[in-house]
C-alpha cells in the first residue's frame, strides 16, 4: 500500500490540532481508551462537544515546556493508502523543526483562519514548504463555519494566497474549505458549502498523484555498509548495502563508483525478502558488482553517462539550527552528505533571506537560530550531489559542529559554487 507523507503548518489559533483530531477521529484510528480520555477532558473543561484538538495538544504543551518533542508525528491509515502527518509547530522560533518535520514530506497542508486571512506566517509556511521543495500545497481554509460558509469570503481568502503563491515555485496548488471543529469537508464532504464541487481533504490526499514525483530518471546509490561475511560458506560475498536515492536499477546495468570511476555491472539486487529485478527510490537494497572493486562507506554507484555533479565546492540555501553560535563566514563544521561526511568551511554569507518578506539581507554578517541564507561551503573532499530541485535525497545536507556532535543547520544544494 502507497504511504503519502504530509506536514502540517498554520499559526497557533488556525485549528491545527482540531484537524488532525478530526482525521483521526473520523477514519476511526484512535482507541477508545484514547477518545474517553478525551471526553473526559472535555467535560472537564467545560465543552459542551469533545475536543479532538486533545488529541495532539498533550505532546504540544510537552513542546512549550522545554521538553524535546519537535514535531509530532502521527500514522493512520484508510483503505486506499497510508499516512504519517508531521504536526509542525507555528510559531517563527520553531522554524528549524517545520524545516525538519516537511523535509520528507509529499504534501503540505497550510490552515488559514477564513476570519482573519492569510496571515504572516500563513507567508511563512506557504515559502518554507517551496523552499523544501513539497511537490503538492493544500490550503485548508478553515473555520468556515464561523463566517456562515460564506463563498465570497473562502474566494477572498483563495485570491488572496494565490497572489503571494505566484511569487513561489509551487507546482500543485489545492484550495479547500473545511471546518475541522464540526468535520465539513475534512472526511466526507459538507452540505453547508454547496458551492463548493471539489474533494475533501481525505479524498485528495487518497487521490494525489505522488508517484511521478520521486527522481527516477538519475540513478544514485550512496553505499551505506560493504558485507563481507567472516565465514567459508560466504568467503567470495560481497555485497553493498544502501538506500536508493534515485532512478532505478537493474541487474545486467553497467555502473561507475564514485570517486574511483571503475565501472562494473550489476550483478545482482537483493532485499531482505530475497532478490529483486529492480529497485528504485527509497528502496533498501544491497548490490552485488560482476567484479571485485574497492569500495566503501561514502562511495556512489550512478551510471557512466549519468553521474551527479562531484565538486568540494558547494552552493547551498541552509537553515541555521544553532542557538549557541551563529553561521558565518569561516566557520569549521562537518557536512554529512547522503553516506559521506567531511569537514567543511564556509566561504561566503552571500544573504540573508526574510522569509516574512522574500527580500534579501546581502550585508547580513551571520545566520542567527532559525534564519536562512545562501552560503557557499568548501569540502575537504568532493561530495556527489544533485541541485535539490531535482533529487531532494542527494540535494540535501546536514552540518554538524564537530566539538558538541550537534546538528546545527540543513541545507538544500543549489548546485556547485563558482
Amino acid at each position: 500500500m502507497e504511504m503519502l507523507r504530509f506536514a502540517t503548518a498554520g499559526s497557533v489559533d488556525d485549528g491545527k490540532s482540531t484537524l488532525i483530531g478530526r482525521l483521526l477521529y473520523d477514519t476511526k484510528t484512535i482507541f477508545q481508551d484514547q477518545l474517553d480520555a478525551v471526553e473526559r477532558a472535555s467535560v472537564q473543561m467545560g465543552s459542551d462537544y469533545t475536543n479532538l484538538a486533545l488529541l495532539t495538544d498533550g505532546l504540544r504543551a510537552e513542546r512549550e515546556q522545554g521538553i524535546t518533542i519537535d514535531v509530532a508525528y502521527r500514522y493512520f491509515s484508510t483503505p486506499k493508502r497510508k499516512f504519517i502527518i508531521a504536526d509542525t509547530p507555528g510559531h517563527i522560533q520553531y522554524t528549524r523543526n517545520m524545516v525538519t518535520g516537511a523535509s520528507t514530506a509529499d504534501l503540505a497542508i497550510v490552515l488559514i483562519d477564513a476570519r482573519k486571512g492569510v496571515l504572516e506566517q500563513s507567508r511563512r509556511h506557504a515559502f518554507l514548504a517551496s523552499l523544501l521543495r513539497i511537490p503538492h500545497l493544500v490550503l485548508a481554509v478553515n473555520k468556515m463555519d464561523l463566517v456562515d460558509y460564506d463563498e465570497g469570503r473562502f474566494e477572498e481568502v483563495k485570491e488572496e494566497f494565490r497572489a503571494f503563491a505566484m511569487k513561489l515555485d509551487v507546482a500543485d496548488l489545492t484550495f479547500i474549505p473545511v471546518s475541522a471543529l464540526h468535520g465539513d469537508n475534512v472526511v466526507e464532504r459538507s452540505i453547508n458549502t454547496p458551492w463548493y464541487d471539489g474533494p475533501s481533504l481525505l479524498h485528495h490526499l487518497e487521490e494525489v498523484h505522488i508517484a511521478s514525483d520521486r527522481n527516477l530518471i538519475d540513478p544514485r546509490f550512496p553505499v551505506q555498509y560493504v558485507i563481507r561475511p567472516q565465514s567459508d560458506q560466504f568467503h567470495d560475498y560481497r555485497g553493498y548495502a544502501g538506500t536508493v536515492a534515485g532512478g532505478v536499477m537493474r541487474p545486467g546495468d553497467e555502473v561507475v563508483v564514485l570517486p574511483s570511476g571503475f565501472g562494473s555491472t550489476i550483478k545482482s539486487i537483493e532485499t531482505f525478502d530475497g532478490p529483486v529485478d529492480e529497485a528504485f527510490a527509497p528502496m533498501a537494497v544491497t548490490v552485488r558488482l560482476r567484479d571485485e572493486i574497492d569500495i566503501s562507506r561514502g562511495d556512489m554507484l550512478c551510471r557512466p553517462h549519468n553521474r551527479p555533479t562531484s565538486s568540494q565546492d558547494i552552493d547551498a540555501m541552509v537553515c541555521w539550527m544553532s542557538g549557541r553560535s551563529p553561521l558565518s563566514t569561516g566557520s569549521r563544521l562537518v557536512v554529512k552528505h547522503t553516506t559521506r561526511t567531511a569537514k567543511v568551511i564556509i566561504k561566503q554569507l552571500a544573504y540573508r533571506l526574510d522569509i516574512n518578506t522574500l527580500s534579501r539581507d546581502e550585508d547580513a554578517g551571520t545566520l542567527k537560530l532559525n534564519e536562512i541564507g545562501r552560503v557557499t561551503m568548501r569540502s575537504q573532499v568532493p561530495l556527489f550531489f544533485d541541485e535539490y530541485r531535482r533529487n531532494r535525497s542527494t540535494g540535501s545536507l546536514i552540518l554538524i559542529d564537530e566539538t558538541t556532535n550537534d546538528t546545527v543547520g540543513a541545507g538544500m544544494i543549489l548546485g556547485e559554487a563558482n
